[in-house]
């Protein structure tokens, strides 16, 4: 049979909850036919028929299913709760992942593969302390501090991990710009960090793959590697800190985007059906890739957002940048700005229902992949 409805399955994993959307413009014509088992999604309209089996581990209650109804321009929309939910996500932190104490590793410019580092091997890869320690050293002790003239640099076999960063011992790497302490692939001449001393220099967690020495570099698609950094980013922290409101600052000191996290047990599942009006767009972008098939299941986190470039929500920006409830995260400006366009591609392929949420007072809510 021919495709019929295109469809979006939100499942929350703490909630054990589903919502089902039935894209309305992928319906040949109404009145459609919604057929949920525990196990499959059907839809049947004007002769059409779609059909998709459920991730593993997911079991559905059809008996549970309420609230249908249509919303004019979206589609049909259906509540169920899980009768078995899906196996928690996976959220360790790539980077931990990725560097391992006595190990070859490479560090390659994840724009364009270009070798950044070669064969290096760290004896200790040790967390930093959050930005504002120094500040808060001061607040806990009765007498001076004795670390104001200590500064956190790497050795030459150290690698310090930062929230967005890491640093190494510059050795006899050299990448910097003429010009100021940029550090740039000598390649695509991308933005990978900074110089911060004569021999230290900070890489941006966005712009660097990093693998072990005896495996080979596999390229990712761009947006799909900087949700997913900035996602595990903005998970590591709010498990950390309990703080789920972030700023994205540049490398140039300006705000870009304000982020607030609403959850991380989300995974999505999405048929595109037969629509053109879809244009190849699902939720994050590149990542629908062909081998994927009809239908895409994602771990995701949702989050609201509010964009500052050009003098927008000021004062919002301006009240989240001195409430000490919010913890800033900086990348290098151009990344500010791939983020920025990941956020609206994502928003706009979401049915407009589920693209606010006024209580909060934030207009835009989208999914990043994890």
């Amino acid at each position: 049979a021919g495709m019929a409805g295109g469809f979006l399955l939100e499942i929350r994993r703490q909630l054990q909850s589903a919502l089902l959307v039935v894209r309305e413009a992928d319906l040949p014509s109404l009145p459609a036919d919604v057929s949920v088992s525990a196990d499959r999604l059907e839809v049947r309209s004007g002769g059409s028929r779609e059909e998709a089996a459920l991730p593993a581990g997911v079991a559905l209650a059809p008996s549970s299913c309420r609230g249908l109804h249509r919303l004019p321009g979206e589609g049909l929309h259906l509540r169920m709760r899980l009768r078995r939910p899906p196996p928690s996500a996976d959220l360790v932190y790539t980077l931990w992942e990725s560097l391992k104490p006595q190990e070859n590793c490479i560090f390659y410019c994840q724009s364009c593969g270009d070798i950044i580092v070669k064969n290096r091997k760290f004896l200790r890869i040790l967390p930093l302390p959050s930005e504002n320690w120094s500040a808060l050293v001061e607040e806990w002790c009765c007498h001076p501090n004795p670390f104001a003239r200590s500064t956190l640099h790497p050795q030459h076999d150290d690698c310090f991990l930062g929230d967005t960063f890491f640093l190494l011992n510059s050795g006899n790497e050299s990448h910097k710009s003429k010009e100021n302490t940029r550090v740039t692939c000598k390649r695509c001449k991308t933005t990978l960090g900074e110089t911060l001393s004569s021999d230290t220099i900070k890489y941006y967690v966005t712009e660097v793959i990093i693998r072990p020495s005896e495996e080979s570099f596999s390229p990712t698609p761009r947006s799909q590697f900087v949700q997913s950094m900035v996602a595990q980013c903005l998970v590591e922290l709010s498990s950390a800190k309990s703080t789920f409101r972030f700023t994205i600052e540049g490398d140039n000191g300006k705000i870009y985007t304000l982020i607030w996290l609403l959850n991380s047990d989300t995974l999505l599942m999405e048929s595109l059906g037969s629509s053109s009006s879809h244009s190849g767009l699902t939720p994050f972008g590149d990542i629908f890739l062909p081998s994927s098939g009809p239908v895409g299941t994602w771990n995701a986190v949702k989050v609201l957002y509010q964009p500052c470039i050009k003098s927008r929500n000021k004062d919002l920006a301006d009240a989240w940048e001195n409430d000490i409830g919010v913890h800033p995260l900086k990348f290098p400006s151009e990344t500010c700005l791939e983020l920025l366009l990941i956020l609206g591609l994502s928003t706009t392929s979401l049915p407009p229902s589920l693209r606010c949420m006024n209580s909060f007072q934030v207009r835009n809510g989208c999914y990043f992949s994890i």
